[in-house]
């Protein structure tokens, strides 16, 4: 006789149904398991034989063989534990297999029979409602389970005795509630930012269009500083961004229990940080950076100091949206919808352009520093602003800046008025102008005649590519929706090419 329980693989973030088949059958004594474990999954063997043996149940005096179909998908992580347990327990009976097919299972095992917490719970309780079924995970992923559905059954078990318990009627496990971490009410203001009125002026912008955005400055000018308090303008997760990140989080198991928030991810990683870590892959092709910062922000600071390689494999994830990981066995695609903010000092010393400072190498400082920034994916950013230091009056000046809630009001008109639009449009994925299609922003965002004039003479003069030309554009229709204006004009294209002169001057050091 052969048992049958459904679990699921993961690929990216979709879960992929595995059937876990489990027989019991004359021979010589001892478990095998097949299809394509890895160590992880080959090592269940102990893990389960030890979890139910605690549990008060004894392995079959009998061959034990474990197929996990189909057999040619390999099978990674630690999360086959229970399934294969409950399919022994159903082969020998102490559980009723009949119930267990209507569910999708989930957890990994101690040696006490106590079920662990696993990452992907979110994204197998999906699958397992699409296919009408419902979910057995640990207890700790059952509010993250939960936000799969409210009709989807859901049992969340501290151990395998639980289970039967259950099945048995004899304690009766309840659904687990949605769980939501608290809003974040102590994010860093933008009120603490002494002076910086064109920094701001940027961070603003580029908060309202999801634009990315290079600040350039000598040490201690605020740099750090202003990317720390952009998430304090930012508007929450609508509900599908929600999902997805929520999705990306499980898979890499970063939901902290399993909770849900809809604050935008802010991932900083540091600047040794491998082309894996950042993109994703490994053994296992996980997230990187990049993909968890889905839908929020990617801030690199000493932007030249990470691995100019590293840097480049940003190119693709920021125009295409998604990070593709490819393997020899297999291929696996991560969304990768960032807003990239990155910070750099002017040159090695530090202080190239500042008012009595004169650098030993000269200008040859600055431009062998910029130059680790590629061309192509400097043309990728669509705002570079110079960040000069403090000065001493701004920093004793008692009066304060205006605060993050009063900028975030102007941010969430900026982006409602977006989002109208594209949804009137009917245009799928686009919420802010910085992810509008190349075709379209040319509609909407067209100058009127002064400012298509200036345009043009910008344009043969500081010789834009054609993807610069439309991020300018995409820029200037964020200007004119913080004016909640209709028409794109002059001065919103002349503010635009200002953001671009730079990042075009440094461009040809690069």
């Amino acid at each position: 006789m052969v048992s049958r329980v459904r679990t699921v693989a993961f690929q990216g973030i979709e879960a992929v149904p595995v059937d876990v088949q489990v027989m019991v059958a004359p021979g010589k004594v001892g478990m095998s398991i097949v299809g394509l474990p890895d160590k992880a999954v080959a090592e269940s063997r102990e893990r389960v034989q030890a979890a139910l043996h605690a549990s008060g149940l004894s392995m079959p005096a009998r061959k034990v063989t474990i197929n996990l179909a189909p057999a040619d998908l390999p099978k990674e992580g630690s999360h086959y534990d229970l399934p294969i347990a409950l399919g022994l327990m159903a082969a020998i009976g102490a559980v009723p297999g009949d119930m267990l097919a209507g569910y999708v299972v989930l957890g990994e095992l101690s040696l006490d029979g106590t079920i662990a917490a696993v990452a992907g719970a979110l994204p197998a309780a999906i699958g397992a409602n699409a296919e009408g079924k419902g979910l057995i995970c640990p207890f700790a992923c059952g509010p993250e389970a939960a936000w799969a559905g409210a009709d989807i059954d859901i049992l969340a078990p501290r151990s395998l005795i639980a289970i039967a318990n259950h099945f048995r009627g004899t304690q009766v496990l309840s659904r687990p509630e949605p769980g939501t971490h608290a809003p974040a009410s102590n994010l860093p203001d933008l009120a603490d930012i002494r002076g910086q009125e064109t920094a701001r002026r940027a961070l603003e912008v580029a908060a309202a269009g999801s634009h990315n955005l290079l600040m350039i400055g000598p040490p201690g000018s605020g740099k750090s500083m202003l990317a720390q308090r952009l998430p304090s303008i930012l508007p929450p997760l609508a509900p599908k961004e929600l999902l997805e990140v929520s999705m990306i989080a499980s898979v890499a198991g970063e939901l902290g229990e399993g909770k849900l928030t809809d604050r935008r991810p802010f991932r900083a990683p540091h600047h040794s940080a491998s082309m894996a870590s950042l993109v994703g892959g490994g053994l296992r092709a996980r997230p990187g950076e990049v993909s968890l910062a889905h839908n929020g922000v990617l801030f690199l600071d000493e932007f030249p100091e990470f691995s100019p390689q590293t840097l480049d494999a940003l190119r693709q994830p920021l125009e295409t949206g998604e990070c593709m990981i490819a393997r020899a066995n297999h291929r696996v695609t991560y969304p990768a919808r960032i807003q990239l903010v990155a910070a750099m000092n002017p040159c090695r010393c530090g202080m190239a352009g500042e008012p009595g400072f004169r650098c030993a190498r000269g200008e040859r400082c600055r431009a062998d520093y910029q130059a680790r920034i590629s061309g192509p994916l400097l043309d990728r950013i669509d705002l570079r602003i110079e960040v000069p230091a403090v000065s001493t009056r701004d920093l004793i000046r008692s009066d304060r800046a205006e605060t993050s809630t009063v900028v975030a009001e102007r941010v969430a008109r900026a982006r409602e008025i977006q989002r109208r639009r594209f949804e009137q449009l009917g245009v799928a994925g686009a919420t802010t102008n910085a992810h509008c299609p190349p075709a379209l922003i040319e509609t909407i965002a067209a100058p009127d005649a002064a400012g298509m004039a200036l345009l043009s003479d910008a344009a043969d003069k500081l010789g834009f590519s054609a993807r610069a030309y439309h991020r300018l554009l995409k820029v200037a229709r964020t200007l004119a929706d913080l004016d909640a204006s209709e028409t794109v004009g002059r001065l919103h294209v002349a503010e635009a090419i200002a953001y671009r002169m730079s990042a075009q001057s440094m461009a040809h050091a690069a």
